[in-house]
């Protein structure tokens, strides 16, 4: 079977890798897991997150969150009800978009990775893993 190929029309219209763009905006260290725990566990909080994923520090987090919230990946909201100030993280539409990427990150290393990911080693099918519900990141 032939690769499809890119135009020269689009190859000159294009700036920079779109591969590469994805990447730059979620391939930094603990951005995947950030997004993960957002998508997997509902996790909103600061603290939740550095609970968490391990090796995460309060510095590194902090500018993950920042650079999620100028990439449009997440949204920042201040409850200021209470006090102290109660900030939580949300995704945005284009975060939400990542869910299927991971999902195909995890399905790859589900079946393909599988000594690294099951005590037994054997692979599995992304739907056998997360069962009946339709993706693993809800």
């Amino acid at each position: 079977m032939k690769t499809p190929q890119l135009s020269k029309e689009m190859m000159d219209n294009i700036i920079c890798c779109p591969i590469d763009n994805t990447f730059r905006l979620i391939g930094k260290k603990f951005t995947i897991h950030i997004l993960r725990n957002m998508m997997m566990q509902n996790q909103t909080r600061f603290n939740e997150f550095l609970e968490t994923i391990e090796g995460m520090n309060p510095k590194t987090l902090s500018a993950r969150l920042r650079e999620m919230e100028k990439n449009n990946l997440i949204e920042r909201k201040v409850f200021a009800e209470s006090t102290p100030v109660r900030v939580e993280y949300f995704l945005t539409e284009k975060g939400i978009k990542v869910r299927s990427i991971l999902e195909q990150m995890a399905a790859f290393s589900l079946q393909y990775c599988c000594t690294d990911v099951f005590k037994d080693g054997k692979p599995r099918s992304f739907k056998e893993t997360i069962g009946t519900s339709p993706t693993l990141l809800k």
